[in-house]
C-alpha cells in the first residue's frame, strides 16, 4: 500500500489512489473457486497469493481453452460491477492493435484480471514500460506478457520501410528486428512470409529483453521473485499462443 500511495503521490495524482486502495478491498473475497463466484475477476488477496509462474500457467491454460472451443461464458455485467471499485489483475500483456488478437478473449480471461497495453507491433517504449511498471509495482501483477502475432502489418510495414506520416516513428521501433534478419533466404520484404515471422519473433523477444533492460523498477521486482516477463506469438490462423523459452 505504501508502494501504491508513493508512486500516486509522486504523480501528483492522490485523488484517484481509491482505484488501488481501500475501494479495491470492496472486491476482496468476491471471486471463489466453485459456482457462480468463479466468473467473478481476481481480488486482491488472490492477486496476492499468485506466483509469477501461476500467473503464467493461468494464461496458457486460459489459452488451451480458447482453442479447444471451451471459454468460459460469464457474465460480463457482472464482471463490470465487481470491479467498479478496485482491480486487482494477475498479469499485464503487452500486445499489438491487431483487431484478431483481442488478450482477453485468446487466453480466456475476465473483467479485471488482465491489464492490457496495446500498440502496433507490440514494441517497447518509454511510455509503454511507464504503464507496464504501475501495473505491476504499484498495482501487483505478477506476470508481463509481450504478445506478437503472425502476419502482423506493423511488421510487414517495418520490413518494408514504409513512410506514412506518424506511422513511420512508430515502424522504426520494430526496425532493430528487421537487421538481425537480414540472413533470412529470400526477397528481403514483406512478400517473404518467412522474413515477416522472424523479424516478429525476434520484435517480441527484443520488446520483453528491453523491459527488462531498460527499466530498474521491473529488474527489482523479478529479482524478488515477485515478476516474470516473458514474450509469446499468437497464430492468427489455430488461435494458439507460442512461449518462447
Amino acid at each position: 500500500m505504501n508502494n501504491r500511495r508513493n508512486f500516486l503521490t509522486a504523480a501528483g495524482v492522490l485523488a484517484v489512489s481509491s482505484l488501488s486502495g481501500a475501494a479495491a478491498q470492496g472486491t476482496k473475497g468476491a471471486a471463489s473457486s466453485s459456482g457462480a463466484n468463479a466468473c467473478l475477476p481476481f481480488d486482491n488477496a488472490r492477486q496476492a497469493s499468485t506466483t509469477p509462474d501461476a500467473a503464467l500457467t493461468l494464461l496458457k491454460d486460459g489459452n488451451l481453452r480458447f482453442v479447444s472451443g471451451k471459454s468460459v461464458n460469464c457474465d460480463l455485467l457482472a464482471q463490470a460491477k465487481a470491479t467498479a471499485g478496485g482491480q486487482a489483475p494477475f498479469a499485464a500483456v503487452l500486445g499489438c492493435i491487431d483487431s484478431r488478437v483481442p488478450p482477453e478473449l485468446v487466453f480466456d480471461q475476465r473483467i479485471g484480471d488482465i491489464f492490457t497495453a496495446r500498440v502496433a507491433g507490440n514494441f517497447v517504449n518509454t511510455d509503454i514500460t511507464g504503464s507496464l511498471e504501475f501495473a505491476t509495482k504499484v498495482e501487483g501483477a505478477k506476470l508481463i506478457v509481450v504478445l506478437g502475432h503472425t502476419e502482423c502489418g506493423a511488421v510487414k510495414g517495418a520490413v518494408d520501410d514504409a513512410k506514412l506520416g506518424n506511422l513511420t516513428a512508430t515502424l522504426a521501433n520494430i526496425r532493430p528486428a528487421v537487421l538481425k534478419a537480414k540472413g533470412v533466404e529470400g526477397p528481403q520484404d514483406s512478400k517473404n512470409k518467412k522474413l515477416v515471422q522472424v523479424v516478429a519473433d525476434q520484435n517480441a523477444k527484443d520488446a520483453a529483453a528491453m523491459l527488462v533492460s531498460k527499466s530498474e523498477v521491473l529488474r527489482e521486482l523479478m529479482k524478488e521473485g515477485k515478476l516474470k516477463i516473458v514474450a509469446a506469438m499468437y497464430d492468427l490462423s489455430t488461435g494458439r499462443v507460442s512461449w518462447f523459452s
